[in-house]
């Protein structure tokens, strides 16, 4: 689609996703027992959704209260954690909270996924994560424990707390970004 030479591998669900240039497909999952109890509970979300956006995604289930009244927020989440901080503890899942939902999951998380891209490719470097959610702090502290090597960017209208090297708001301060960072690489 893009005819990048050298092709990009393409990462998912948080990390838990490999596409790699070559074709190949790596998709992390739970144990089967786990598996198991998952499917239970995609099954009961697909009945009863809580009142949320029920995302059924194939490494986990996921629940959004985005855009709701903050009292139905707060009894989507109170409802959803009912459900997904028992199954948290079993074995090859994780609870991942982002801004207005929560995810029950397997596999890495983006701190994960940038482990894994940095491994593959040692020589690699300069690099640039950009996001935008809470998801991305763990991608953030992976990239700071390299230190000048990479960058953290928080990309968004509003600062917050965060792990980032730097803020941009965007469109202006990232379009800047990425002409200066493309300038500063070489091209693309």
């Amino acid at each position: 689609m893009l005819d990048l030479d050298p092709p990009l591998d393409v990462w998912g669900l948080h990390g838990a996703e490999w596409l790699r240039w070559d074709g190949r497909h790596e998709l992390e999952h739970a144990p089967p027992a786990t598996q198991a109890r998952l499917e239970e509970l995609r099954e009961h979300l697909r009945r009863d959704s809580l009142g949320g956006l029920f995302e059924d995604k194939a490494n986990g289930v996921v629940m959004h209260w985005r855009g709701v009244s903050r009292p139905k927020a707060e009894q989507i989440e109170r409802r959803t954690r009912d459900l997904f901080e028992p199954m948290a503890r079993l074995e090859g899942l994780a609870l991942l909270e982002f801004e207005a939902g929560l995810e029950l999951r397997a596999g890495r998380d983006k701190g994960g996924a940038v482990e894994a891209i940095l491994a593959a490719n040692e020589e690699a470097g300069p690099f640039a994560y950009l996001g935008d959610d809470v998801t991305d702090e763990a991608a953030f502290r992976a990239v700071n424990k390299l230190g000048l090597r990479g960058l953290s960017v928080l990309v968004r209208r509003e600062k917050r707390e965060t792990e980032a090297g730097i803020w941009l708001r965007p469109p202006a301060e990232l379009k800047v970004f990425l002409e200066r960072w493309v300038d500063a690489v070489g091209g693309i």
